[in-house]
């Protein structure tokens, strides 16, 4: 007699929800994803204009050096292989201030005698920090079993593994990145690190961001965004999985303490023995399931808003006829100042993906100019968006705006560059139902605790909660592990082995 399979329901198609279906079908389960978008993988994506590809998503991937867990997990869901060419960053960003210019390279001593030949004055604290990121290369996001699946010998070969960290998180683990910059007397050195990472974030990340470069540990995939969830998508379905797009959930069924399935908007009613909820967890807990269900730790982080902040951005692609050859990868500078949403600033970005030859028609070139949103910059998204004559307007107008700035500092790219799109925090919520538009989970500031949020629902014991939402600081690599988590725990209640 054949044993019947049991079946599980994913909700949502991004790189969490993949993750976990590719587990679970390797693990003999039948399982379903439903994404409402009409693409899989969510955030992790991008899309087409005039020939020109658009990527949201991908500016380094953390776990892209041979030997680590989370590169072998890459591996297990189709993101890397032997097949797959990575491109070898050759930098973390430039920027630029008062016609002076100094880059984060991936080579770090090649970055210190930059800083020193720079501000000889900031030896000590230009010293530090490269050691501290020659250190902070150790750092490997936890990927094997969650938290409270782990044991006591787990615990100390993770804490061995890291044992760098904990040095760097003692140099630089009580201040946030103004107060990183502040320990600088070069306005350039203090200006570069508060252009990379947003308000709010704390020192040790800027640290660790920069060390994933410079240990190889963050190139990035050929192809992209799109191609990456894609061959995600490739390996679920090569496995037997079956994905369901454009394919909105309503509500998780729940009868007694357990869930019965889940009803989509189309009034469809999916039956399933195991639920995982593999979306925006303010999503989860206010359309999918009641609030009542969500943790409490989770519950007091979304109304600690200052003390776990998000952010979003307000985007703009632009082709370009011929290459801006000038401005390789990531390069940040001054422009006339300019408000976005709420937010006035007088730095500008662009990212050129250059190296990336099929993202444009032949002879073109394509780049990207990133401006950071805050949570009251979304809500004058979300307000405007309300009139949407008033909203295209808006990012017509402001579009036109950098697109002078951008000429400002590269006057070559007169007749020569054009608007491809925009994008701002509305259109994350639109597509992937991000709370406040954020593309990433929370930021956990410098009087913040660092929580990790079970992946699990007390009073409901097969339905599993699989997000990047759990863990600061979000991303890809927790978006990962937490699909590969809420697949260990299914198999945990079924009494099998991983």
């Amino acid at each position: 007699m054949a044993i019947k399979m049991k079946k599980v329901v994913i909700i949502g198609g991004g790189v969490s929800g993949l993750t976990a279906g590719i587990y679970l079908q390797k693990a003999g389960m039948q399982t379903e994803i439903y994404e409402k978008h009409t693409v899989a993988g969510g955030l992790c994506t991008g899309w087409k204009r005039e020939g020109f590809f658009i990527d949201n998503c991908v500016h380094w991937l953390t776990g892209s050096r041979e030997g680590s867990a989370l590169n072998q997990l890459w591996k297990e869901v189709g993101v890397l292989g032997e097949d797959i060419l990575l491109y070898e960053k050759e930098k973390f960003f430039s920027a630029e201030l008062n016609g002076d210019k100094i880059t984060f390279w991936r080579d770090k001593e090649r970055t210190r005698k930059e800083l020193l030949a720079l501000s000889p004055e900031d030896a000590e604290e230009i010293n530090q920090l490269m050691d501290a990121v020659k250190m902070a290369e150790s750092m490997t996001v936890p990927v094997e079993k969650p938290f409270d699946m782990m044991s006591p010998i787990g615990y100390v070969k993770m804490g061995i593994s890291m044992a760098d960290m904990g040095k760097v998180m003692k140099l630089y683990g009580k201040m946030d990145i103004k107060e990183l910059a502040a320990r600088f007397h070069h306005p350039l050195i203090r200006m570069a690190i508060t252009d990379y990472m947003p308000p709010g974030y704390q020192a040790y990340a800027f640290v660790v961001s920069y060390a994933t470069v410079t240990g190889g540990n963050g190139d990035i995939p050929r192809g992209g965004s799109l191609e990456m969830a894609m061959r995600m998508v490739k390996r679920y379905q090569k496995l037997g999985g079956m994905i369901c797009t454009g394919k909105e959930v309503q509500k998780v069924l729940i009868k007694g303490q357990r869930a019965e399935g889940i009803l989509l908007a189309d009034g469809k009613t999916i039956k399933a023995d195991y639920v995982v909820c593999a979306t925006d967890t303010r999503h989860t807990f206010t359309r999918l399931i009641d609030g009542s269900y969500m943790p409490g730790g989770l519950s007091k982080i979304y109304k600690e808003r200052e003390s776990y902040p998000v952010v979003s951005a307000f985007h703009v692609a632009f082709g370009i006829e011929g290459s801006l050859d000038e401005a390789k990868e990531t390069n940040v500078f001054a422009c006339r100042p300019i408000t976005i949403g709420m937010s006035r600033t007088e730095r500008m970005s662009i990212n050129n993906y250059s190296y990336e030859p099929d993202f444009a028609p032949k002879g073109k070139s394509i780049i990207q100019s990133t401006f950071v949103q805050t949570e009251e910059d979304y809500e004058y998204w979300i307000k405007l968006y309300q009139d949407q004559e008033a909203y295209h307007k808006k990012k017509a107008e402001l579009s036109e705006e950098i697109q002078r700035r951008l000429v400002d500092k590269y006057p070559q790219l007169q007749g020569r560059v054009h608007i491809l799109d925009v994008w701002t925090p509305a259109t994350y919520n639109r597509y992937c139902n991000a709370w406040n538009g954020a593309y990433m989970g929370f930021i956990v500031t410098r009087n913040a605790k660092n929580r990790t949020v079970p992946g699990k629902i007390k009073g409901l014991p097969n339905v599993m909660i699989a997000s990047q939402w759990l863990m600061g600081p979000g991303g890809l690599p927790v978006a990962a592990s937490m699909g590969k988590f809420a697949a260990q725990r299914i198999m945990k209640a079924e009494k099998m082995d991983f």
